[in-house]
């Protein structure tokens, strides 16, 4: 299986991404720069965290309309996995490849810390690792995360089963002092109508090794390997 990780100038998650794709996949991904315009044949690429051309204009929205990403949006047009983690989630939303927004967190406030997520699905190759329903415990790092969407596109997510990740308590509910930024219905991360695009706020290649407080977001990882062998 091969993978590769989309480098942006004002990226800063893509070695913390290559080693948690090393440490599941056993090969280290190709790294792409963001102005090339190929992409090598692969399995899964990652559009990783970071504050992509330094988060002008909006979050996300110059790294959108960087050469590559035609190239990605071909990809994934064809079915190849993409996995886009924070700033790659609002990459990822501002390309159209999901719906909806990353908005300023609605405490104005950067957000470092370990959050609580329910896994709102195990039924995609991203979430395979998981149990439904599961709780997990990963980091944010943030200032853009709030999800938003009107309610005719978030009822569609959640009637097609497209909400992948959940903000909650510890005890798995949700609850308002859990929801880190204030998106809507307490969304961490969602899903396009295949499921083969994964967008989401907090940074799972931060949560697979236990000197670092956990090792949660392995089952991300795991899973993915396994699912994509």
């Amino acid at each position: 299986m091969k993978t590769a990780i989309i480098v942006f100038p004002g990226s800063n998650r893509e070695r913390d991404m290559v080693m948690a794709l090393r440490r599941s996949f056993g090969s280290d991904p190709a790294m792409v720069w963001h102005k090339d315009t190929e992409l090598p044949d692969v399995d899964l690429i990652v559009v990783p965290g970071g504050f992509s051309y330094g988060d002008y204009l909006r979050a996300g929205a110059m790294g959108a309309h960087s050469p590559v990403m035609r190239t990605v949006k071909e990809r994934a047009d064809k079915g190849v996995a993409v996995l886009g983690v924070c700033n790659g989630f609002q990459i990822l939303t501002e390309a159209g490849l999901l719906p909806g927004a990353l908005m300023r967190n609605a405490g104005l406030k950067f957000v470092c810390k370990t959050v609580h997520l329910r896994v709102e699905t195990a039924q995609s190759v991203f979430t395979s690792g998981y149990a439904d329903g599961q709780t997990i415990a990963v980091p944010v790092a943030h200032n853009d995360g709030n999800y938003f969407a009107d309610d005719a596109t978030l009822d569609r997510l959640e009637d097609r089963g497209l909400v992948a990740f959940r903000y909650v308590d510890e005890a798995g509910a949700e609850a308002e002092p859990a929801n880190p930024n204030g998106s809507r219905r307490n969304i961490a991360g969602i899903f396009n109508d295949t499921k083969t695009v994964l967008g989401l706020m907090p940074h799972p290649e931060d949560a697979i090794d236990p000197l670092h407080g956990g090792t949660d977001g392995r089952g991300l990882f795991d899973g993915l390997a396994r699912a994509l062998a």
